[in-house]
């Protein structure tokens, strides 16, 4: 059992509290050229609706990406951010006419793209086009990774792909050299339409697969955009109408513009990709894909579909968007662990009413580092973000319901940032680049193991990757380890010396009492987190009837429960038929219930 604060195993040298051990710790990791690429997000100026110029953003991209990065030229920007690449002496010929269903292309059965004999272990042997090698030269990549090896030669040879593959093992790559190679060999031009779709399950993946697509597509004529919820759909209703060739986009968007664009030219689309797929179907888009897929045209569609795990839901969306015989690669399968070879992994048991100062004294001490936590709710978010910042701890907060200039804006922020803390949901636990990530911290623990794995996997990315990862349990739910271990996650246990955890109950309690606006938003993240743990999927585990509520309320600085009506659903029915449906947070279990007035 390794000691939280004064860690004594290798695995575990690392700065907790103290300052002696913070002047031991390990040096930090050069952050790799392909986690600051791919980290790139695609200009958003079109996503500020109001207050940030297009100028502003332009920084912030610039930023991101580098200074030395090959960002768009003023010809690929001409017509707006999200849409790039249009030729810049193109003429009417070129110009999608609104008034035609668009251009069609030439069949591609007599279009041979490249392909290799062997498995090839750097770029240069995939006998790409000029201007992709070129790209891909100037964005710094060399070799490829496991994926890219086993997954672009019979991409390019037009195969279908199922391909399973962990976070951070450059699959944006894997499927976007491809289809601009596909667009490039068939001459696709904006009056053709839509050529390849991308489809994303969040908005902020969309954009940095955007930004990686800009980079490649840096010296090709073809265009290429994006559409997502939250921007101005009319503006992206423009772009499709004028010829976007590559299309990334959030399920719900793609669908609206499918149904309800009349200037939206998909029936030349050759490649189809569903990136994330299982995050796609889990978080409610399993309707829309069909749709999707059933609108799009399937006779000459190549169709690669890419997911961390394999889940029925999965298998079936396959079935229906795969065509026969499709190849399935699996690069995971032989290895010991589901998580990275550099991420070291720790648990922490720790009661409900120390969980806050334990995480203000971890925080306290690692201001230095680059750190995520993630909570359970987006009310729990807004509370320890608003708590955090008002106690002079600044941090950053992400969650499902901001506004999209708001979570993009964040996104940008951080990536950007050496060091720092975002507070987060899972809306950033999939698929998304955050370059030289130290810390994840898991403050409420993932609905199942598959949440874990995606979570810890904003650390220790690329080739060589370094990392560690820390999760909360409370005493009742150490059963979630066994899952874990199931699940060939491994994890060590860290000592939690009390005398090193800073007592600060008495001052938060007595902040939340006076500050109205931090006590309402208190009493939010209590309702909130208290209907996360009724709903979480391993019920035998985290069983909302097992919480000490008095000490649950204590870690959102309330000496007391305070009192909450909440929905739990029929499981939860009382035999009273006023709350049936409902239970009162504000007392112990044991306790008679009091009539309210």
């Amino acid at each position: 059992m390794a000691e939280l604060f004064f860690l004594t195993p290798s695995f575990l040298r690392c700065p907790y509290i103290s300052t002696v051990v913070e002047a031991k710790a390990t040096e930090p990791r050069k952050k790799s050229k392909k986690a600051s690429r791919e980290a790139a997000a695609a200009d958003t100026s079109e996503l500020q609706q109001g207050s940030d110029s297009e100028a502003q953003v332009n920084e912030q991209l610039k930023a991101i990406v580098g200074a030395s990065g090959a960002g768009p030229s003023a010809a690929d920007t001409k017509d707006g951010s999200d849409f790039g690449g249009f030729d810049s002496d193109a003429g009417e010929n070129d110009d999608h006419d609104k008034t035609t269903e668009g251009a069609d292309l030439p069949s591609s059965n007599g279009v041979s793209l490249p392909t290799v004999d062997s498995e090839p272990q750097a770029f240069s042997e995939l006998n790409l086009s000029e201007k992709t090698t070129k790209a891909i030269e100037e964005m710094g990549f060399k070799t490829m990774t496991e994926i890219q090896r086993r997954g672009i030669p019979p991409l390019l040879a037009g195969k279908d792909v199922l391909g399973a593959a962990k976070t951070g093992s450059g699959k944006t790559l894997a499927f976007l050299i491809p289809a601009v190679e596909m667009l490039h060999s068939l001459r696709f031009k904006p009056r053709n339409g839509t050529g390849v779709i991308v489809v994303s399950p969040t908005r902020e993946l969309a954009l940095q697969i955007f930004g990686v697509a800009r980079e490649l597509m840096a010296h090709h004529s073809q265009t290429f955009g994006i559409v997502i919820g939250g921007a101005n759909r009319r503006a992206e209703a423009e772009k499709l109408s004028k010829g976007v060739n590559l299309l990334i986009a959030t399920p719900g968007r793609l669908l609206d513009h499918l149904q309800n664009t009349p200037g939206f030219v998909y029936k030349n689309v050759r490649a189809l990709v569903i990136d994330e797929a299982d995050r796609i179907l889990e978080v409610g888009f399993e309707d829309e894909m069909r749709q999707i897929i059933k609108i799009l045209p399937s006779e000459e569609r190549q169709t690669m579909l890419f997911s961390a795990t394999q889940t029925t839901k999965v298998e079936d969306l396959a079935r229906i968007s795969l065509r026969p015989g499709p190849l399935y690669i699996n690069v995971d399968h032989k290895q010991e662990h589901s998580t990275v070879a550099g991420l070291e992994q720790g648990y922490v048991i720790c009661d409900s009413d120390l969980r806050f100062r334990l995480l203000f004294t971890f925080l306290k001490k690692h201001t230095t580092k680059k750190v995520i936590v993630f909570l359970s709710s987006c009310a729990c978010v807004k509370y320890y973000s608003e708590l955090l910042n008002y106690i002079d701890l600044p941090v950053l907060d992400l969650h499902g319901k901001q506004k999209q200039q708001k979570r993009t804006n964040t996104f940008f922020e951080f990536c950007n940032a050496k060091k720092g803390t975002l507070i987060c949901t899972d809306v950033a636990a999939r698929g998304l680049d955050i370059p030289a990530v130290d810390w994840i911290v898991q403050f409420d623990p993932p609905d199942d193991p598959r949440d874990y794995i995606h979570r810890v996997g904003r650390t220790a990315r690329g080739s060589g990757g370094k990392g560690k990862s820390l999760m909360f349990l409370q005493p009742s739910e150490v059963g979630f380890l066994k899952y874990l271990k199931e699940a060939r996650v491994p994890l060590v246990e860290f000592e939690m010396p009390m005398k090193k955890i800073l007592n600060i109950q008495s001052q938060l309690e007595m902040l939340i009492g006076k500050n109205y606006y931090l006590n309402k938003s208190a009493k939010d993240g209590y309702r909130s987190y208290l209907q996360a743990y009724a709903s979480h999927s391993l019920r035998s585990v985290f069983d909302v009837n097992s919480l000490d509520l008095v000490k649950v309320a204590k870690s959102f600085g309330f000496p007391h429960p305070p009192r909450v009506d909440i929905q739990l659903g029929a499981s939860m029915k009382s035999n009273d038929d006023k709350v049936r449906g409902r239970r009162d947070y504000g007392r112990q279990p044991h306790q008679k219930r009091r009539r309210s007035d």
